[in-house]
């Protein structure tokens, strides 16, 4: 019996390779398909502002290489993944929402903004409900985008094993993966069979806002993990697909 195939489209850095081997220590192969690549702006978060907020692990690196300090500005990561990057990197971390969400944030900050200026800096794909939720609330809100997200030259061949039936799961990660799938079976004329093939294999997705991506394309979603962090999906994908690969 073949090994269980688990597709993971994380940049191609030490997240993908952790990505790699937390599948393989679960009993299943991965299919490393990278959908997207930084680019950075070599801007930097603004430091006049009352809160700064974080979204991701690159942002905080790309924070740090440029030798930004927040001042007395509250700092707020919107998971765990990002506030231990922001430790790791020597900053304080006042506020993580106990939902990983953008919404979720939000709903911890919603009373705390009015009148306040709140910097946003995060990559040229961030959601607009965060940018919208914080300026319902009455705060000033500035975004800076510290880099770019595109997909990798030569990305594609999960797409390629969808459409062929060989895959068994798919944990996609961001809205942004979704569509870079997509676009990978575009360009091999393939798209249709890809969805076909997902169809048929448990998919995975890091939260609500790219399940509802994937399902306005046609990709039916079987797992959400409750935290909106991506080792929890890489676990409940293979945990969900594993009854059938045991069989």
């Amino acid at each position: 019996m073949r090994d269980l195939t688990v597709a993971v489209f994380r940049p191609d850095d030490e997240r993908l390779a952790d990505a790699v081997e937390l599948i393989d220590s679960l009993g299943a192969r991965a299919v490393p398909d990278p959908m997207l690549a930084v680019e950075p702006t070599d801007a930097t978060p603004r430091t006049d502002a009352d809160y700064v907020i974080l979204t991701s692990k690159t942002g905080v690196e790309l924070a740090r290489d440029a030798d930004w300090e927040p001042g007395d500005a509250t700092v707020c990561a919107i998971g765990a993944s990002t506030a231990d990057a922001l430790r790791n990197a020597g900053y304080t971390v006042d506020v993580v929402p106990e939902t990983y969400t953008s919404s979720g944030l939000v709903a911890a900050l919603e009373t705390e903004v009015d009148g306040a200026r709140v910097e946003v800096a995060r990559s040229d794909h961030g959601s607009s409900v965060l940018l919208e939720g914080l300026e319902a609330a009455g705060a000033y809100v500035h975004e800076t985008v510290l880099y770019r997200l595109v997909r990798p030259e030569g990305s594609g061949e999960s797409a390629e094993r969808a459409a062929a039936g060989d895959l068994d799961a798919a944990a996609f990660t961001s809205s942004l993966t979704v569509e870079h799938f997509l676009e990978a079976a575009d360009e091999r004329g393939i798209r249709e069979e890809a969805i076909a093939g997902l169809a048929d294999a448990v998919v995975g997705t890091i939260g609500a806002p790219t399940r509802e991506t994937a399902e306005d394309h046609g990709i039916s979603v079987d797992v959400v993990p409750v935290d909106a962090d991506a080792e929890e999906l890489l676990c409940a994908v293979v945990e969900r697909a594993a009854p059938t690969y045991h069989e």
